[in-house]
């Protein structure tokens, strides 16, 4: 399974050179990409890094040069709420699809009471609160989502339990800033995280 991080110095950088980590990249961060990197298009929507409608959209063709290494990009999405997510992103899932993006659409609470439209994106990205998405009704979405193929992503993994957690469920990659503070010393703790397909199951603890 993949982290996507910040490039918070050279040793994590190298780190994303020898694709042991992946890029997130948002408009707001300002970072600079490393080149050939394997990364991800986050909106910023989570947060106040979501430039607007058109910028976005302004930034994702800028950035299109490099479609061929990237995951996913997010449709714009209203966090916590699945309905608002829907009617949001559906406009924009074509638009980053023809800009040669895989498309990703943000899951939300409540999005399994709702008609998924599978057909219009290809990555199932798990935002919302994180009552629900170390709950049930995620874990039955990452399920169905792997039955029809698609890449899955976890959004907000900060710590080993989270990320084994993810991997347990079925997630493909997850992103965080766990790396944001320390990265020299925590930098090997999170590669170390790999061994998770060894360990015992996290589903009856507590998830932190």
């Amino acid at each position: 399974m993949l982290y996507l991080a910040n490039p918070c110095g050279p040793a994590v950088i190298d780190a994303m050179r020898d694709d042991r980590l992946g890029f997130i990249d948002t408009p707001a961060q300002g970072n600079r990409r490393p080149a050939g990197v394997v990364w991800c298009a986050d909106n910023g929507c989570f947060g106040k890094g979501y430039p607007g409608d058109q910028a976005w959209l302004a930034w994702l063709r800028k950035n299109s040069v490099d479609a061929a290494t990237c995951l996913f990009a997010t449709a714009p999405d209203v966090v916590g709420d699945a309905a608002a997510t829907l009617e949001r992103s559906a406009p924009f899932l074509p638009q980053i699809r023809g800009l040669g993006y895989p498309a990703a659409l943000v899951a939300q609470d409540g999005l399994e009471h709702l008609e998924i439209p599978w057909e219009s994106f290809d990555v199932l990205f798990i935002g919302g609160t994180t009552e629900w998405k170390l709950g049930k009704a995620a874990r039955r979405l990452i399920r169905e989502a792997k039955t029809r193929g698609k890449w899955v992503h976890m959004g907000r993994v900060n710590s080993e339990r989270r990320y084994r957690y993810a991997h347990e469920t079925g997630c493909d990659s997850v992103d965080g800033t766990y790396l944001t503070f320390g990265p020299l010393i925590n930098l090997p703790k999170l590669l170390a995280w790999g061994r998770v397909e060894n360990q015992g199951s996290l589903f009856d603890e507590l998830i932190a």
